[in-house]
């Protein structure tokens, strides 16, 4: 048996047990195997890692595990004083979408009122899920890490809390999306664009009290559902500020 010492840093350590937390531990393995496939046995998704350091050296997920050797893991976000850095996850999207998992539909319409791209279905297979995330250049959003140790994917998150409202706080914070929210836009059922309707266009499908009360309507693009400051906009107002204050 070889032995390789391994070292996690910032939320990387959320995915070991605490023994091995923010400290070097070792790796028992045979023959030489890659970097990315002992990452992953450890329990750390690919997905997750942007910087692996070897004996001082930046390396690849390709990197050939050597007996002996000291290997730094990090995350986005976190700096490493080595020079000539390869960072190994992709470059952020110029736009912001996302498929979730079928355990994630709170979270998907808390996305979604805050005005985020945000595929959902209760049936969705995880090969389809993989599958609609490449074809569609979305980030996989789950609380499943099997899905995201798949190889072919991409761009994934794996979502730490099991409460929809800091499920939604963390992707926010993940991927820096604070100037992009933008309350009221998208559907919460379809997860189409809304558009403003006139009043004219929609009045027989109103109820006669909200025919005579209200004249600022939208209409989603997908379903045709309609939205207006019912009785409900102070309490999704109220859920808005509870998702973007922390």
């Amino acid at each position: 048996m070889n032995t390789t010492q391994f070292r996690l840093h910032g939320k990387l350590n959320d995915f070991v047990p605490p023994v091995r937390r923010r400290r070097f531990f070792e790796y028992k393995y045979r023959g030489t195997p890659a970097v990315k496939d002992a990452v992953e046995s450890l329990g750390v998704p690919h997905t997750a890692v942007d910087i692996i350091i070897a004996d001082g050296l930046s390396v690849d997920f390709d990197y050939r595990l050597q007996p002996g050797a000291e290997i730094d893991i990090y995350p986005r976000g976190c700096v490493s004083s080595a020079e000539n850095v390869i960072n190994l996850r992709p470059p952020p999207l110029s736009h912001h979408a996302f498929i979730l998992d079928v355990h994630l539909g709170k979270c998907a319409g808390n996305l979604r009122l805050l005005g985020f791209d945000s595929l959902y279905r209760n049936d969705y297979r995880d090969h389809e899920i993989i599958r609609i995330g490449l074809a569609e250049d979305r980030i996989i959003l789950t609380r499943d890490l099997g899905i995201l140790k798949n190889g072919a994917v991409r761009r994934g998150y794996w979502l730490r809390s099991q409460n929809p409202l800091i499920q939604c706080r963390e992707v926010i914070e993940e991927f820096d999306l604070e100037e992009w929210i933008k309350p009221f836009t998208r559907c919460l059922d379809c997860n189409g664009l809304l558009e403003a309707v006139e009043k004219e266009k929609i009045k027989l499908r109103l109820e006669p009290k909200t025919r005579r009360y209200y004249r600022d309507f939208k209409i989603c693009r997908g379903c045709g559902k309609l939205y207006w400051r019912g009785s409900h906009w102070r309490a999704l107002q109220k859920k808005i500020r509870r998702l973007t204050a922390w």
